[in-house]
């Protein structure tokens, strides 16, 4: 299936230069997340080496693992807005599945695990408290956004029906699933790249699901 994408607004000068450094100050974090580690990089150095203030790093984000993972909120925003153009007709659980493929096979804009070093920081992710912390906070921020879209798609309050959560809840953590199987595999040249880990996390999904639906035997 082709990826569709969003149209896209228009950026200002503004808009444009604060994009420029909101992207160069989380490329300097990941770069000195990777080459220091978390405890031994400083907001300063990252500001430094994004060539700016301190104090502008501060109007961009709350901390250093902020900003070194803010490819995962930009991400969820993309995975979200594709979620919001899906078919009004689509059965929730695919309409997200769809947006995760359509989000992986984005050549235009590529998907952060196409970027160098993606799978490592995300490893370190996974191992270091504070930049687990942060992804987690990036995570749910989301998943929050995603589930007010479905609940939209339902025609249903989130507050009161927990169809939506259910959903995106399942559906966002068979990505986290995939996504923490394929940083693990290191570089490995035989590990499945992420868009199949994905699929076949999210066949597993369907299939169990499937098994676990009650039918009209009775339960010994």
């Amino acid at each position: 299936m082709t990826a569709v994408k969003p149209p896209a607004a228009p950026e200002d000068r503004r808009q444009r230069k604060a994009r420029r450094t909101r992207e160069a100050l989380a490329a300097a974090a990941c770069d000195l997340i990777l080459e220091r580690g978390p405890a031994a990089t400083t907001v300063e150095a990252i500001a430094a080496r994004a060539d700016v203030t301190r104090r502008t790093f501060s109007r961009y984000f709350a901390g250093k693992e902020d900003a070194a993972l803010d490819f995962v909120r930009r991400d969820g925003d993309r995975i979200n807005a594709l979620l919001r153009s899906r078919p009004a007709d689509e059965p929730p659980l695919l309409a997200y599945r769809r947006a995760v493929r359509n989000w992986l096979a984005d050549r235009d804009d590529p998907a952060w695990h196409l970027r160098p070093r993606m799978r490592r920081l995300l490893a370190l992710a996974d191992r270091e408290p504070d930049l687990f912390a942060a992804y987690q906070r990036i995570r749910v921020d989301a998943q929050e956004e995603s589930i007010r879209i479905v609940a939209g798609r339902l025609g249903t309050d989130a507050a009161r029906d927990v169809r939506p959560a259910a959903v995106v809840d399942a559906a966002a953590g068979v990505l986290v699933a995939a996504l923490r199987v394929w940083a693990r595999g290191g570089e490995d040249p035989g590990a499945e790249d992420l868009p199949t880990l994905v699929e076949r996390a999210y066949d597993a999904l369907t299939s169990e699901a499937a098994a676990a639906t009650p039918d009209s035997t009775t339960e010994e």
